[in-house]
């Protein structure tokens, strides 16, 4: 017995494959759909770190508000001149001990968070002596806090006046 071989089989085996034309369209086709996908991607990017910061910016003055309201109530020991504000940031985290309590401790944050921006959990912070603008503290107390980025965000306003 032997095995016959068509000619068909043949050459459909010789001319499998793609074209030189059918190549180039394929690469157009994907170079178009990556050339519209990475935009959309950047800007997801920048909008997903946008809401990052919006919620830590909200975070952070949420403690300071809570410190003030505790320090106004006379939960908490505050100094006459910080007007019932934090000393600075570092102690929403570390905690404050309550009056009355030999050794507990009211703790307004877990860690400070990072800015999205910048990357770095270095805040701009601003007093109450402060201008409602400055970019500089004054020190003594922190009764608001703003994004060190120069960054321009989606609907054209600076992180640093958020």
């Amino acid at each position: 017995m032997s095995i016959r071989v068509s000619s068909t089989t043949e050459h459909d085996l010789r001319w499998s494959g793609f074209t030189l034309v059918e190549l180039i369209a394929a690469i157009t086709i994907i170079l178009l759909l990556t050339s519209v996908a990475l935009p959309m991607a950047r800007i997801q990017i920048q909008r997903t770190k946008e809401i990052e910061l919006r919620r830590d910016l909200r975070e952070l003055r949420e403690a300071i508000d809570r410190y003030k309201d505790l320090a106004d109530r006379g939960m908490i020991p505050a100094n006459a001149d910080s007007f019932g504000y934090p000393p600075d940031l570092e102690t929403l985290v570390k905690g404050v001990p309550l009056k009355g309590a030999a050794t507990a401790k009211y703790k307004f944050l877990r860690r400070i968070p990072v800015d999205p921006m910048t990357g770095e959990a270095d805040w701009g912070l601003r007093s109450m002596q402060d201008d409602p603008d400055s970019r500089s503290w004054g020190g003594g107390n922190v009764f608001d806090v703003y994004s060190k980025s120069y960054g321009t965000a989606l609907d054209e306003t600076k992180y640093a006046d958020w």
